[in-house]
């Protein structure tokens, strides 16, 4: 039995498919194998498919996917009596507490636990050097510059050292140069197009350009988390505005680059504080909906600008 949860959803969607593979392996009919989705699912539901027996595979393997982290309780009381001839996988989404009572019932089954956490810092540094050498065949190195211009989100980072290992694969060399074209701070033209139409309210460009960045493989938070960094420079250059600083005096005081802050201080000279605030925190508040498994991501997305 093996309990994976925690805010990293991609950290969960990869150990949960690698255990499937493995469990797979051994079976030798599609009754082996089921998969309840987590939405709407209950502790009886569970329960049932929990005790069925084997007809022709050596166990079954049942997967509980992407419970609600805010019902994951309820299913505690279908753990009371796992069979051996069941193999269970529960993936969560969002982060739940030592003391949930989920989280006891399977370690009391004695079962294993796993909390995906985000990677920050030296781990993220860590995590994709890892993944770029074991995974794509690439350097640490492209692995390192991967991560200083690509958002701290670990399917993008993934994506984009996919696109730069299909560009070698081709036959094409990685030079520094190539590696910086290819990455383009994540289709950082579009982000552009999709910021400049962002404030004070979103038009109906920025819905589109949003829709189009999604499907040509972006993550939706990672729109909006680009989103929620232009919004706070906005905040801050408007800032620095109402204490009297000249535009050259404010982008002699930022690191971002000049032409970036420039756009942020004609932004901010019309922008209300207290609707950039809230626009922060409606941004915050997409993001947890969606981590915690109560929205979909896309469609959330769509939600949050025509909120905005």
């Amino acid at each position: 039995m093996l309990l994976l949860h925690g805010d990293e959803r991609f950290l969960v969607d990869e150990t949960s498919r690698a255990t499937l593979e493995a469990w797979k392996a051994d079976l030798v009919s599609d009754f082996g194998y089921e998969t309840l989705e987590g939405t709407g699912l209950n502790a009886a539901r569970l329960q049932d498919s929990i005790l069925q027996m084997p007809f022709l595979d050596p166990y079954r393997a049942v997967f509980a996917r992407m419970i609600p982290a805010n019902r994951a309780e309820s299913l505690a009381p279908a753990l009371a009596d796992v069979p051996s001839t069941t193999r269970l996988l529960i993936t969560v989404a969002g982060r739940l507490s030592p003391s949930n009572k989920l989280v006891k019932a399977v370690t009391a089954a004695r079962g294993t636990v796993q909390e995906m956490q985000h990677l920050k810092g030296r781990a993220l540094s860590d995590w994709t050097a890892r993944r770029a050498t074991d995974v794509h065949g690439l350097t640490p190195m492209i692995a390192a510059q991967v991560v200083r211009v690509t958002p701290p989100d670990l399917s993008v980072i993934d994506s984009e050292l996919s696109k730069l290992a299909a560009y070698k694969a081709s036959g094409s060399k990685l030079t520094n140069e190539a590696v910086t074209e290819l990455l383009a701070g994540g289709r950082e033209d579009e982000i552009f197009k999709l910021t400049d139409n962002l404030l004070p309210h979103p038009t109906p460009l920025a819905l589109q350009i949003a829709r189009g960045l999604t499907r040509g493989g972006l993550q939706p938070t990672s729109v909006a988390y680009r989103m929620a960094r232009h919004v706070a420079l906005v905040l801050e250059v408007r800032a620095r505005q109402e204490r009297g600083e000249s535009l050259q005096q404010v982008q002699d005081g930022m690191a971002e680059h000049r032409f970036v802050v420039q756009k942020a201080y004609d932004a901010a000279q019309n922008a209300d504080p207290n609707h950039l605030e809230a626009a922060l925190r409606a941004i915050r508040d997409y993001e947890w909906e969606v981590k915690s498994g109560q929205i979909d991501a896309e469609l959330g997305l769509d939600v949050l600008l025509t909120r905005l």
